[in-house]
């Protein structure tokens, strides 16, 4: 199964085989090898790791001279190739850094590649990769002859400027560079126009949406306080009850019946008739001293 990545790049520009006749003078027999190669080991193979050293040396054999003609072709559908595999591996985030090694600048690069590079880093979302690279080659004079120029220009707003909320630098490119056409100046105008609509709508909407969850966040924590409150007055009603009961012990008989309870245990035989006085007592004791904890009115003494 393919990446995400990678299935965007898929079909959208056909990597050139050694087979197809070249223009110009001719190019080297080794890199238009190793294009061959790599491009099997690509959709065959699918050795994408190989097929990436593949472009790489054949780059390198063509050296910096590979600037028109055929040699310019070959390198450019190495890069794509190579652009490709790395997609294939997950490597995306070095397709960049990677084309421009061979490139060196982003104004010398070929549009088939700059069109790649928009539509790989719009689609993994990170379309601010694109941003410098793209303004520099598009405001470039040379690069405004060729006759790819409408398209990218339209690709780089629809997929960099305006998802980044770019809309001045965007009119700005739109009204700065010499579009042939003029009814594709007005209809990327009004995309512009349209594009930074929805954005306004969107955050007013996002702001609307957070500010009713702080609204509800904050009638949450109020009832959750409400309640904290309650039950913290019940509770020191609660204590305070309880203090009151504690307050009832008599504490004086409860010392009594424990030095008796103490007697009869330790100094005195429970089984002879001598200790059974002491532990009537006892017991009267502990049914007064229980009688004043348990019930919330405290009862008339008892009388001896």
């Amino acid at each position: 199964m393919r990446s995400e990545p990678a299935a965007v790049l898929s079909g959208a520009v056909e990597p050139l085989r050694s087979s197809e006749p070249l223009a110009g003078p001719p190019v080297s027999a080794q890199a238009a090898s190793l294009l061959e190669e790599a491009t099997d080991l690509l959709v065959l193979h699918r050795d994408f790791a190989a097929a990436v050293e593949r472009c790489e040396a054949g780059c390198d054999s063509l050296g910096p001279a590979a600037g028109t003609g055929s040699s310019a072709e070959v390198k450019c559908s190495l890069c794509i190739v190579g652009i490709q595999a790395l997609a294939e591996m997950n490597r995306w985030r070095e397709v960049l850094s990677w084309v421009l090694q061979y490139y060196h600048v982003p104004e010398h690069l070929p549009p088939k590649i700059l069109e790649l590079c928009i539509l790989l880093y719009s689609r993994v979302r990170e379309p601010q990769v694109m941003l410098e690279v793209g303004s520099s080659w598009l405001r470039d004079i040379t690069n405004k002859s060729l006759s790819e120029y409408g398209s990218l220009l339209e690709l780089y707003l629809l997929r960099v400027l305006l998802p980044l909320g770019q809309f001045e630098g965007a009119e700005d490119l739109v009204r700065g560079c010499d579009v042939s056409d003029s009814v594709q100046q007005l209809a990327l105008l009004k995309t512009i126009c349209e594009s930074q609509c929805q954005w306004t709508q969107q955050e007013e909407m996002h702001s609307a949406a957070e500010e009713q969850q702080d609204t509800t966040r904050e009638t949450v924590l109020g009832a959750l306080s409400q309640k904290l409150l309650t039950m913290l007055t019940l509770l020191r009603r609660a204590l305070r009850s309880m203090s009151s009961h504690f307050y009832l012990i008599p504490y004086k008989k409860m010392l009594l019946a424990a030095f008796m309870l103490y007697l009869v245990v330790v100094r005195l035989d429970p089984a002879s008739p001598m200790s059974l006085p002491f532990l009537y007592r006892l017991v009267q004791l502990f049914r007064q001293a229980c009688a004043a904890v348990c019930s919330p009115i405290r009862r008339p003494p008892v009388q001896d």
